[in-house]
């Protein structure tokens, strides 16, 4: 799999860009601010619907535009692919697929892309979310429905944590409050909740053996790396659920109305949902203890990329997703963060790979390893090197 042609409308600092790609490394050469990270950030974005720099897509449409549009054009074998997508902050995105409109979520899986950039070093030492934003954008590349189950869950949790908040206000004024639909509530969180965890817990499963020897490879086999999940539907649970457990939705759906049950006045007093997915985390551990604190600087490095490495290996493996074809590999401003051994080991393992695309401050920061097409890029414009 890889891109032929990109397009950007009213795309962050584009008003309008048209290129053409070729299979095997492309470098994007330019200094800081001059737009080629808002190159590979398109490309990537069609591949999750999200951003690896911002939450949300208003900072992805371009000052004083309407909307902005990206277009690829996907090699999958001999079959191209043309992608459309129309983002308007605030609304809902439009999708078209071989220039027929379809819903946005048909374009999941089209493309599929693994992006390493300085911001994964917050995989390892940031909050939560990034850990379960990190397990989702992968589900959602491995099996496209998943996209549906993780915005029906964030969907209930908002609408439940709504009806708590009311009751809780209603509490603090005197009144027992109205919480006749709640038990609604608590079925529709914990069987959506229940898909998305057994779903990531699956994942962390099937990634972990990839981790380990990612991590090998990139460290030299300094420390073990290894991944459980903490799910906080164990949080005080009489008999905490094991990870077998944890892989069946029946089982956690259970877990979860019980858990919530238990948890119900203090849900009520606190006015949020304390305990599901949006509660869970990913501990990351080396040499048997936490990396979040643990891991020096570099260590913390190795294990970012491991993390990347190891869903770029994922998703090539024969049988392990729906499609054909491996993932198109972005290296966002890699190389400048990392020491030479690190950059090296690095630049040897992703060689191999389809498509590389990359970002670099100067021609220098990209290795020898990674010979190939340049494009420069200055002032919002990309021209082919000389």
């Amino acid at each position: 799999m890889f891109v032929t042609d990109l397009a950007l409308t009213d795309f962050r600092s584009y008003e309008n860009v048209v290129l053409s790609l070729e299979p095997g490394v492309t470098a994007f050469v330019g200094q800081n601010g001059q737009g080629k990270t808002n190159l590979v950030e398109s490309i990537a974005y069609l591949s999750t619907f999200s951003s690896h720099r911002v939450a949300g897509d208003a900072a992805l449409v371009r000052a004083g535009a309407a909307r902005a549009v990206v277009q690829a054009k996907v090699q999958r074998d001999e079959r191209p692919t043309l992608l459309e997508l129309e983002i308007v902050a605030g609304r809902a995105n439009r999708a078209r697929l071989n220039r027929s409109p379809v819903r946005p979520r048909e374009l999941l899986g089209q493309l599929r892309t693994v992006l390493f950039a300085p911001e994964d070093l917050a995989l390892v030492k940031g909050d939560p979310d990034g850990r379960r934003r990190f397990c989702d954008d992968l589900l959602t590349l491995l099996g496209p429905r998943m996209a549906g189950v993780r915005t029906d869950y964030e969907r209930v949790v908002k609408q439940r944590n709504a009806l708590l908040k009311t009751a809780a206000a209603a509490r603090r004024a005197g009144s027992a409050g109205d919480i006749r639909t709640l038990d609604v509530w608590d079925a529709k969180a914990a069987a959506t909740g229940a898909q998305l965890l057994a779903a990531r817990v699956r994942l962390l499963r099937d990634l972990r053996p990839h981790v380990q020897h990612s991590y090998e490879q990139v460290s030299s086999g300094q420390s073990l790396a290894e991944l459980t999940y903490r799910a906080s539907v164990n949080n005080d649970a009489d008999e905490p659920l094991p990870e077998d457990e944890l892989t069946r939705p029946d089982v956690v759906e259970a877990a979860l109305l019980e858990a919530m049950g238990r948890l119900r006045s203090r849900e009520i007093e606190r006015g949020v949902s304390l305990v599901g997915p949006h509660r869970d985390d990913v501990e990351l551990v080396l040499g048997g203890l936490p990396a979040k604190g643990y891991a020096s600087h570099g260590e913390s490095w190795s294990y970012a990329l491991a993390l990347r490495l190891a869903s770029y290996q994922l998703l090539t493996t024969e049988g392990s997703w729906d499609g054909d074809g491996e993932p198109v590999l972005i290296l966002d401003d890699v190389f400048a963060e990392l020491d030479s051994r690190r950059r090296d080991r690095l630049a040897e393992l992703v060689s191999p790979a389809q498509q590389v695309l990359i970002t670099a401050a100067v021609a220098e920061d990209v290795p020898a390893a990674l010979t190939g097409a340049r494009l420069d890029v200055a002032e919002g414009t990309v021209s082919r090197a000389d």
